[in-house]
């Protein structure tokens, strides 16, 4: 009975998306809380270089790590003993254990070099454990690196590089060997995560989930979290999360906010981005010093002076007359983009614009340089 109640919930839910237009799934919006990756990290060895592993004098960790392997397969080296190794890099390892993840499936694995080794191209990654954060063994990694960049250097010093070839990847290198723990159906209801806080989207995601499954069955917890019934059966419970997370609606729209990239001039404004009443002027002063240097001759052959180069400066003042415009109240994005453009405002000075309307008040939005 549950299952065909499922059913028809589903069918209900589909008759809702298909009436919906220009609506946001919420699969898009949110995820489910304790459903995430968790990050595991391991150390090895990468073998078969050519020439251009770690400088053991400088690594020594190179190699104890390489004697202690010998020493697991029953090589035992004389004390004292420090071999010059070339071909050996110790490499530290990274990948993100997907959520469900069982054993025996593949994942990607980053190798990045930990000494001064100059590449990693052509070497092969000796089998090494991956950890989580909990010290247990999750995954272990072995096989042939990729390595999208490339060196070269010559015998007088100099050299060329291309990309990184310090860092690699396995595709599919390491294999996973335990499952993580996920608190996924242990309580009779699942918390849904926006991943942007916002009051009107929480609102309307229980809206719209009680709108299908009925009232009662979801409400809003806060700004990120929207708290959902749910049946307590591993299989039910896949299926009340399939019709959830393909309900649609429409999400709330974003606060005002500029972004500003300080390094690259890159301006992003929203559309709900406006201004009080201010007049801006702009312009700039450029200052251009020019050197010409000039020759001084003696004034006669036997005066027993000697010609001297005298050095002779230009100085250049030039300053852009562009007239000032003004800011009505509740300007819209894009006579903002109007006026700055009228004046042949670069980049950098429309970041210099803003940020004088927000010292003066005049900006009302969010205005965030990164």
């Amino acid at each position: 009975m549950k299952i065909k109640w499922l059913m028809a919930l589903a069918m209900m839910a589909g008759m809702l998306i298909t009436n919906v237009a220009q609506a946001e799934r919420i699969k898009d919006i949110a995820n489910v809380a304790g459903v995430r990756a968790n990050q595991l990290v391991g150390y090895g060895l990468v073998v078969g270089l050519d020439g251009t592993g770690d400088q053991t004098s400088q690594t020594p960790f190179t190699i104890q790590s390489m004697m202690s392997m010998l020493a697991q397969f029953g090589i035992t080296l004389p004390p004292g003993t420090s071999p010059q190794l070339k071909n050996v890099a110790a490499v530290s390892l990274h990948t993100s254990l997907p959520a469900f993840a069982k054993p025996g499936q593949a994942l990607d694995v980053t190798v990045s070099s930990l000494g001064n080794a100059k590449s990693l191209r052509g070497g092969s990654l000796l089998m090494a454990p991956l950890k989580g954060a909990d010290g247990n063994i999750y995954a272990v990694a072995q096989g042939n690196l990729i390595v999208g960049g490339f060196g070269a250097a010559g015998s007088d010093g100099s050299k060329i590089t291309v990309n990184v070839p310090s860092v690699g990847r396995i595709p599919g290198g390491a294999t996973v060997e335990r499952a993580a723990p996920t608190p996924f159906g242990e309580e009779d209801s699942i918390v849904l995560n926006l991943h942007g806080p916002d009051f009107t989207t929480s609102r309307r995601i229980s809206e719209a989930i009680n709108s299908a499954i009925g009232m009662g069955t979801a409400y809003p917890v806060d700004a990120s979290s929207v708290k959902v019934n749910a049946p307590r059966s591993h299989a039910q419970r896949v299926m009340f999360l399939s019709i959830i997370e393909n309900i649609t609606f429409e999400p709330g729209e974003a606060s005002a906010r500029i972004i500003v990239n300080s390094r690259t001039g890159t301006v992003v404004i929203g559309r709900h981005v406006r201004v009080t009443s201010a007049a801006v002027a702009h312009g700039s002063l450029t200052v251009t010093i020019t050197e010409q240097p000039e020759v001084s001759q003696p004034t006669g052959p036997l005066s027993g002076g000697s010609t001297v180069v005298v050095p002779a400066s230009d100085i250049e003042i030039s300053e852009e007359t562009n007239r000032m415009f003004m800011f009505n109240p509740g300007v819209s994005l894009n006579e903002i983009v109007q006026a700055v453009n009228q004046v042949g405002a670069a980049p950098g000075d429309l970041i210099a614009i803003l940020e004088a309307l927000k010292e003066a008040g005049a900006l009302r939005a969010e205005l965030i340089v990164i």
